[in-house]
């Protein structure tokens, strides 16, 4: 299968090499965790000379026997050579019960480079702080961006047919082997199921995995809507799924602990406060969307929502939808000192489209960059001091 190099991800890790900390790799299941590791141990082989790399990964038959936490514990500290950088490397921790007390007890003797692969459901962000008692930092791997989709299609020039196919398939690359839609579906559902109705059912011991589906599967069909625990109950029991907004509340919290969904919240710009009374979820991957419910209530303005969220979040963004007296903004993106409103449209040729998503944004009194992310297929342009980008060049800039 074609690979390219992740090279964002690979500077990030390198940027990171030698300093005092467990880096730990996270992601959904398949993003690409493992082959970014790979990546990262050829640099260093091709780049140092007296270095020693220890590498463990838990899904090969030849380490079953230190899926133990003291067995691992020896087999890394037999395998250390004194007078060269140790690095230690381990793939899918999580197989191996217990692993933090080795990892810590390791990582407290001070003479290993740590990093650190996992499950998703089991090596989770909200988890970190509690499983790894020293200093860490987590290194987040998103699905291919569409920068990443044409680079691995690079013998296709035509970025619009390119940004089509992205919109569809999204950004999951194993799925790019096969050779119909019915497999790559197929591909993608797996990856999903596995991750709803098995890690998670493993993780927090859930009774049966119905409500967690449909919830899932409402999120989806709503992206970009504003709702809350209480509103998706009553839709949900409603429609034959009984439940409650304190259950659905703890299943949207581990929808997003698994990195399925991202949740958004509420900015008010005026008030320059933020609102907790209801939010937005995007999911991790338009690919997804597409897989599960197909082109049911299909609307490529919330697709384009969900990339242009997602983009943001794999830019280092922080991000939050914008209130403004009784108006939406897409998205408010802080990083550091920059800030900039977003609206996200398919089609804004129509008068009374364009009307609508450029009427909050010149209700916005200070000077933080606006910008209309749109289906344009124009070069970009400016419209009273707002900034007109079309998505596939917007998406290809940074």
């Amino acid at each position: 299968m074609k690979t390219i190099t992740r090279a964002k991800y690979l500077d990030r890790i390198i940027e990171l090499n030698g300093t005092p900390d467990i880096k730990i790799i996270t992601g959904i299941r398949r993003s690409g965790k493992s082959k970014l590791m790979q990546a990262y141990i050829a640099y260093l082989k091709n780049n140092f000379e007296n270095i020693n790399i220890i590498f463990i990964d838990f899904m090969d038959l030849a380490y079953e026997e230190i899926k133990e936490y003291h067995a691992l514990h020896s087999y890394v500290e037999e395998h250390y050579q004194e007078g060269k950088t140790n690095y230690l490397f381990v793939d899918e921790v999580q197989m191996c019960p217990k692993f933090e007390l080795a990892i810590n007890s390791l990582y407290s003797k001070g003479k290993y480079d740590i990093y650190v692969t996992g499950s998703n459901a089991f090596l989770l962000s909200a988890d970190l702080a509690t499983l790894f008692t020293g200093r860490y930092i987590e290194i987040h791997v998103f699905p291919f961006s569409f920068q990443e989709y044409c680079q691995y299609y690079d013998d296709i020039s035509d970025k619009d047919k390119l940004f089509d196919e992205y919109a569809i398939k999204g950004g999951l690359a194993g799925s790019y082997a096969y050779r119909t839609e019915k497999d790559r579906t197929n591909y993608i559902k797996e990856v999903y199921e596995t991750i709803v109705t098995r890690d998670l059912v493993q993780k927090y011991n859930l009774p049966d995995t119905l409500v967690l589906q449909r919830l899932s599967e409402f999120l989806m069909d709503n992206i970009s809507n504003l709702t809350s625990p209480n509103k998706i109950s009553q839709l949900l029991t409603a429609n034959e799924t009984p439940t409650n907004h304190v259950t659905v509340g703890k299943y949207i919290k581990y929808l997003c602990n698994a990195f399925v969904f991202y949740d958004i919240k509420r900015y008010d710009i005026r008030g320059k406060k933020y609102l907790e009374s209801s939010e937005k979820f995007y999911l991790c991957d338009s690919g997804i969307r597409y897989a599960i419910l197909g082109s049911r209530n299909m609307d490529y303005g919330r697709v384009y929502e969900n990339i242009v969220c997602i983009e943001l979040l794999r830019r280092g963004y922080d991000v939050y939808v914008g209130k403004l007296y009784q108006k939406e903004i897409d998205f408010v993106a802080q990083r550091g000192s920059e800030k900039f409103y977003i609206q996200v449209s398919d089609n804004i040729s129509g008068q009374e489209t364009f009307e609508r998503e450029r009427s909050p944004l010149l209700q916005i009194r200070d000077a933080y960059p606006k910008m209309i992310i749109a289906r344009t297929k124009h070069p970009q342009y400016s419209y009273e001091g707002i900034q007109i980008h079309d998505i596939t060049d917007w998406l290809l800039q940074e």
